[in-house]
């Protein structure tokens, strides 16, 4: 393995009170650095050590929620650096346009892959201090699925309070079974649950969605609970955990797959098999169309029976608008001009498979 992206969630940093145990950091920090040469690690705990440091309950509010995590983010990053003591570490602050914004994206890539050269560890976090709910990214382990995707990472480890995905609930049902491996996410999402941690934020939940995005983009990921010793059982090769196969694909597949859409395109069933069987968007296909996009942006292509792509759009809407039906002869006319036959080329979209998974 040369490369892997470890999220750490607040229980699995902090303890009853919500303050940073240093114990713990430092046993997450050592198995980190024998996994492989490169690490990211992406770190959930700048509110909760905000409020363990002012000795304040989580607030609702989301002003509060930004102060506290400016509070908490400068200690965080103190005890990070220590616990890769002699190795330097680097803070890395994200937000939703990051991540969505393509041109921004790969700026991103570029500033971790440089990292990585100086020999120095990335601290990522969600750049809480700023976030709203339109500016997020949704949750620390979504954003660490992005991280892993921006450095082409070959595992993403997920450390949590439960020690894997299992058949329930198991702090409710004593019959509850460990999974130990997942074939593909989308037969398991139904037993996935919402975090009971007041320190946390996610749960299985939003485990198994950043699963889904990073094993589409290739990346093989891996549920953890118990922090740096758990970790350490994986290396030894102890049974723990729950394993989520990777999906073969290009990750460019991974990245258009869970971008959110600008807007939605509905075809007629000859425009899906056509899909289906490699070919690009005509405009002869497009039936209706919804949204304010323009050119480049990203579009949901749906079906009769609901969503089938995703792809990078040639034409604006307006544009659209006026070739809808239209045979490719057909476009310089209705336009004044041409620059594509399609509306969206094959090496620009991503098939959703019909189960939906």
């Amino acid at each position: 393995m040369r490369r892997a992206v470890v999220k750490v969630g607040s229980s699995s940093l902090t303890d009853a009170s919500g303050r940073i145990d240093p114990p713990r950091m430092w046993a997450i920090a050592r198995a980190a650095q024998l996994l492989c040469p490169q690490v990211a690690i992406v770190s959930s705990g700048a509110v909760a050590s905000g409020c363990g440091l002012l000795g304040r309950k989580r607030p609702r509010g989301l002003p509060e929620k930004q102060a506290l995590a400016a509070v908490g983010q400068a200690v965080l990053m103190q005890d990070w650096a220590r616990a890769f003591a002699p190795r330097p570490v680097a803070q890395f602050l994200l937000s939703a346009d990051d991540v969505h914004d393509r041109t921004r994206f790969v700026h991103a890539k570029h500033a971790l892959e440089a990292a990585f050269r100086l020999g120095v560890v990335p601290i990522v976090n969600e750049n809480d201090t700023v976030a709203t709910d339109e500016l997020k990214v949704g949750d620390n382990d979504t954003l660490s699925a992005w991280v892993a995707y921006l450095v082409d990472a070959d595992r993403l480890f997920l450390l949590t309070d439960v020690d894997g995905l299992y058949t329930a609930d198991p702090r409710r049902d004593p019959a509850a079974e460990r999974i130990p491996y997942v074939e593909c996410v989308g037969e398991v999402e139904h037993l996935a649950g919402d975090s009971r941690d007041s320190r946390g934020t996610g749960g299985m939940r939003t485990k198994l969605q950043a699963a889904r995005i990073a094993t589409d983009a290739g990346i093989e990921t891996i549920v953890l609970g118990g922090g740096g010793t758990e970790l350490e059982r994986w290396l030894r090769g102890e049974p723990t955990g729950t394993r989520f196969a990777s999906r073969p694909g290009a990750a460019r597949r991974g990245w258009l797959l869970h971008q959110r859409a600008r807007g939605r395109i509905r075809v007629d069933e000859g425009a899906v098999r056509a899909l289906r069987a490699g070919r690009s968007l005509l405009p002869r296909g497009v039936t209706s169309h919804q949204g304010a996009f323009d050119r480049g942006d990203l579009v949901g292509i749906e079906g009769p029976d609901g969503l089938v792509a995703k792809g990078l759009v040639n034409y604006s809407a307006s544009e659209l608008a006026k070739i809808e039906g239209a045979h490719t002869s057909e476009i310089e006319a209705r336009l004044g001009h041409k620059d594509y036959d399609e509306v969206v080329n094959h090496d620009q979209l991503a098939l959703i498979a019909p189960s939906g998974g």
